[in-house]
């Protein structure tokens, strides 16, 4: 068997990129309610580390069935990087952060990210986009801040969670656009699961360090969560996802992300019972309305001249 070429996803028509970043939106917006249904019964650390493992496993697998060549130079580097947002930090820190939030809360906070990653993929591709994008960029991420507060019962003061999950969203912006830049070399899915293979030994660490005490005990939910979170938020939600920021155009695709919090704040009502109130849902629209400026603004960036 002849390794498999990466995907040639540039050549795509950029509908197509749209509908699979949809479905790797419809994939993750289970990721922060599910997770929610984990850490119930479940430890935090072994909730973010060990879902990592399982993804990294598979990946291992197909990168073997596949016989995947190996990246080469500074690829890895940038791989530890895509790793260390959504690998290690998103899920770490969104894990911790549900232990004493809502998952609605949670939504209505992530609800910045590609508003973020929409920042990190101008910083990386040394953009320059109109001013009017930083501006809407900041208010997005002052909106999730101030509202994210409110909820808290305390206007201005941010608590752990809120700190945890802000800087989910810093972490994870970092790793989408690195992520979506690499996969138009290596290819989609590869991209996630050498990241995934990268990150193993550090991730089965704190698997093994969260299990010291003992297997962790749980109900029939709390372990089908964690399989989801392992098997599709950290695995095949990615081959979606990826593959959509891969075709392209970047800035478009991340657009469908917008309806990522909106549909993970329905299920949290649907599946946990969450009440949504009105801090939740002001916070949100104005959090999406923010962002979606700032990604739309971002779609009419200009090389910058040390680039052209």
């Amino acid at each position: 068997m002849t390794a498999e070429p990466p995907a040639t996803e540039t050549s795509s028509p950029p509908a197509s990129g749209l509908r699979w970043g949809l479905l790797g939106v419809l994939a993750f917006s289970f990721t922060l309610p599910l997770t929610r249904v984990a850490v119930a019964d479940l430890p935090w650390l072994f909730i973010g580390a060990g879902r990592a493992v399982v993804a990294a496993a598979l990946a291992a697998i197909v990168l073997v069935a596949t016989r995947q060549r190996l990246p080469r130079g500074s690829q890895w580097a940038r791989l530890a990087l895509v790793g260390g947002g959504v690998v290690i930090g998103f899920p770490l820190l969104t894990s911790w952060a549900l232990t004493s939030t809502p998952a609605s809360h949670g939504a209505m906070v992530v609800a910045a990210l590609p508003a973020a990653t929409a920042v990190a993929a101008v910083l990386r591709e040394r953009t320059r986009p109109a001013r009017v994008f930083w501006v809407a960029a900041a208010a997005g991420g002052t909106a999730a801040a101030f509202f994210a507060s409110a909820q808290g019962g305390s206007v201005g003061t941010l608590h752990r969670a809120d700190l945890l999950l802000l800087l989910a969203v810093l972490v994870g912006a970092v790793g989408y656009a690195e992520g979506g830049l690499l996969a138009r070399e290596l290819g989609a899915w590869q991209t996630i699961s050498w990241a995934l293979v990268l990150w193993a030994p550090v991730m089965l660490g704190l698997t093994l360090v969260s299990v010291e005490r003992g297997v962790p005990s749980g109900g029939a939910a709390s372990w089908a969560a964690f399989c989801y979170l392992g098997g599709v938020s950290m695995f095949l939600g990615f081959f979606a996802w990826y593959r959509g920021l891969a075709i392209g155009p970047m800035a478009q695709v991340s657009q469908v992300q917008l309806t990522q919090p909106v549909l993970s704040i329905g299920w949290a009502a649907l599946l946990l019972g969450e009440p949504v109130g009105v801090v939740t849902v002001t916070g949100g629209l104005v959090v999406l309305a923010c962002t979606g400026w700032a990604v739309r603004v971002r779609a009419h960036s200009t090389p910058s001249p040390t680039d052209q």
